[in-house]
């Protein structure tokens, strides 16, 4: 069987309205692929910048799988969340990335964004906190019936991967 490595790390994030922010995150892949070792998803700690815009998670992300065929490559979707001082925690925004499917070390940027909701849902968003949040999370990285939302662009997530490919040739993919 064909393996495929990602070790790596959410690194952290920019460009969101408020700092003390911490990431929920995991991946989706089709039915031939078979995690072997690590998780598939978790949540970085919460941090609150005391210069600058940039929240630092450099939380490790280390998947090890095996497939069959192409289909299904890994996706990792995001969810930014933001802590008040209070506790509360309202979401701030998704977002999801492929995982490259060449070898090597890569620096990526997800961009996130929210659901924008009705103007009443905005308006009670601005006094009582929360703010719309979607249903189902398979619509993060599915296509389906996300061009029907009204959304607002959020901040950029930086992460940082290396993928390693064992055994593709042997099923004619070549790396």
């Amino acid at each position: 069987m064909a393996e495929l490595h990602i070790i790596g790390q959410i690194i952290g994030a920019t460009g969101f309205p408020q700092n003390s922010l911490f990431c929920k995150w995991g991946v989706h892949t089709g039915g031939a692929w078979r995690l072997l070792s690590g998780l598939k998803e978790g949540q970085t700690q919460v941090d609150m910048p005391q210069t600058g815009d940039m929240a630092y998670w450099s939380h490790p992300i280390d998947l090890h799988y095996t497939t069959k065929g192409l289909q299904g490559w890994p996706k990792l979707h995001l969810q930014v969340w933001h802590q008040d001082s209070f506790g509360r925690c309202q979401l701030y925004g998704y977002g999801y990335i492929h995982v490259p499917s060449s070898p090597g070390q890569h620096r990526l940027q997800c961009v996130t964004w929210r659901p924008l909701g009705s103007w009443q849902d905005q308006l009670a968003e601005m006094f009582v906190g929360g703010g719309p949040q979607l249903r189902s999370p398979d619509l993060i990285y599915s296509g389906a019936d996300r061009y029907r939302l009204h959304t607002v662009g959020m901040g950029t997530v930086e992460l940082e991967l290396c993928v390693i490919l064992r055994h593709f040739d042997r099923y004619g993919v070549e790396s």
